[in-house]
């Protein structure tokens, strides 16, 4: 059922006129994964590697994480789905927002298509607009508001900043994140990853 929905989403060619880049979904699933790491969309170096987060914000988000490429890499444990498959491009102030029409087209079928994620690492505004119940911080809620509230997502889900490089001036206003939070995000990885079923 996953391969098929995969060879679906690589022969898909409804974005390729706003893509300047071209098409080149990269995404991670298998029906065994239980994290699933929900993200924006990839960024130049990753359409060019065709690897989910082969980029300085994958060592970032492995070292959040507590573990090794080996791990990160293995489907059947960790899926990355973000909210657009292919890059974006770039925009004035960075990478372009992803593209709306992956979460439209193929989202919900792709989720149902792995029953044994017990956990979804929700990062940035757009995985968590689409993932997060909004009634928990509001309408209007920024990333800071969404993520400083993540004991209220729990067990499901871990609201998380984007690991880039550029995020570094939020990571050291809010030193909670790397107190108070990495430490729960890893031992919730490690219980799920290594525990005895």
């Amino acid at each position: 059922m996953i391969n098929v929905l995969l060879n679906r989403v690589n022969a898909c060619r409804e974005c390729e006129r706003y893509l300047p880049h071209g098409i080149r979904p990269v995404l991670q699933l298998s029906s065994q994964a239980k994290i699933l790491i929900a993200g924006q969309a990839p960024g130049r170096k990753v359409h060019e590697s065709g690897i989910p987060f082969n980029d300085a914000s994958g060592e970032r988000l492995r070292a959040w994480m507590g573990v090794d490429k080996a791990v990160f890499y293995d489907a059947s444990q960790i899926a990355t789905l973000p909210m657009g498959f292919c890059y974006p491009g770039t925009g004035k102030t960075g990478d372009l927002p992803p593209r709306k029409e992956c979460a439209v087209k193929w989202r919900a079928s792709l989720l149902a298509a792995m029953p044994n994620v017990q956990f979804v690492l929700v990062i940035g505004k757009y995985a968590q607009d689409y993932h997060l119940d909004s009634a928990i911080c509001g309408k209007g809620a920024t990333v800071t508001d969404i993520v400083a509230a993540w004991r209220s997502y729990l067990p499901t889900a871990m609201p998380l900043p984007h690991p880039s490089p550029r995020n570094h001036i939020w990571l050291k206003k809010n030193s909670w994140f790397e107190s108070d939070v990495l430490p729960e995000l890893k031992s919730r990885i490690n219980d799920l990853l290594y525990r005895e079923t």
